[in-house]
């Protein structure tokens, strides 16, 4: 299987799934840290990634979401956006609706 169908299957996969730096509990970069407690505020499990120790997906996710930076949020197979998004959907209660449609996941690293 390529990198490319590994990152495919991982958002199929989950409904809410944010690829960060760390995890939720040990986030490694301050934007993958704010993107965690606004995803906790809305109080719905939600599947991650770490892409420090995924390189490959690290170096592909953006090619195949465009989008270049990261945390990215994908909820139902979509791209919502990074961070500053994130945060300015839950600001203007945007996001908590959407999180709330998506499926209920364990929270969960998704495996590659």
């Amino acid at each position: 299987m390529s990198i490319e169908d590994t990152i495919k299957e991982q958002i199929e996969g989950n409904s809410i799934l944010l690829y960060m730096k760390g995890n939720p509990e040990q986030p490694m970069c301050g934007f993958s840290a704010q993107a965690t407690q606004v995803l906790m505020a809305c109080g719905k499990r939600f599947a991650y990634v770490d892409i420090l120790s995924n390189p490959e997906i690290r170096s592909t996710l953006p090619k195949v979401s465009n989008w270049p930076t990261f945390p990215q949020l994908f909820v139902e197979g979509e791209l919502v956006g990074g961070c500053d998004i994130i945060t300015e959907m839950y600001e203007k209660g945007e996001l908590q609706p959407l999180v709330d449609q998506a499926g209920g996941d364990e929270e969960s690293s998704a495996k590659s």
